[in-house]
């Protein structure tokens, strides 16, 4: 598992579904992206499924899952968190990503609960939508997001 940038990486705030999971560990091998899954998931852990879902790429991420939003703090120290949210005016293409960002994307049903929010007051950004739509799959999100960033950072 080769991890070629480090100064950026992938949060999943307690996720819902085990197949845009896999999908987040393919995208963060692809990118050479550390992912780290907020536990408690709202599926069984099977790494059986897991596996499958991320194809044959799950041998090259690099992964932690931590216990808690409490246990992800303490292993991120001195990491800004960036949040991707509907419930933000800044857009992803206006913010100034930074070495060291951490990109948080919530639950699938109901984004990140407020004290999520709080911990990323000041870094706290959305995707512009068309019309009346509401969000993007979170994983194609993230892509979008991690994609400007990594531009960015001239990666």
């Amino acid at each position: 598992m080769a991890i070629i940038n480090q100064e950026l990486g992938l949060a999943l705030f307690q996720p819902e579904i085990p197949q845009n999971t896999g999908a987040a560990m393919r995208l963060c091998a692809c990118l050479g992206l550390p992912l780290e899954i907020i536990e408690p998931c709202g599926f069984v852990w099977d790494e059986a499924k897991i596996r499958r879902s991320a194809m044959d790429y799950i041998q090259h991420v690099a992964y932690n899952r931590h216990t808690s939003w409490d246990h992800f703090r303490d292993n991120t120290k001195g990491k800004r968190l960036v949040l991707l949210t509907t419930k933000s005016d800044q857009s992803y293409l206006d913010f100034k990503f930074q070495a060291g960002d951490i990109l948080i994307a919530g639950q699938e049903s109901a984004g990140a609960p407020p004290f999520v929010h709080d911990a990323c007051k000041d870094s706290r950004i959305t995707i512009p939508m068309f019309g009346e739509v509401r969000s993007l799959n979170v994983v194609n999100a993230c892509s979008m997001v991690l994609g400007e960033a990594l531009r960015q950072l001239k990666y």
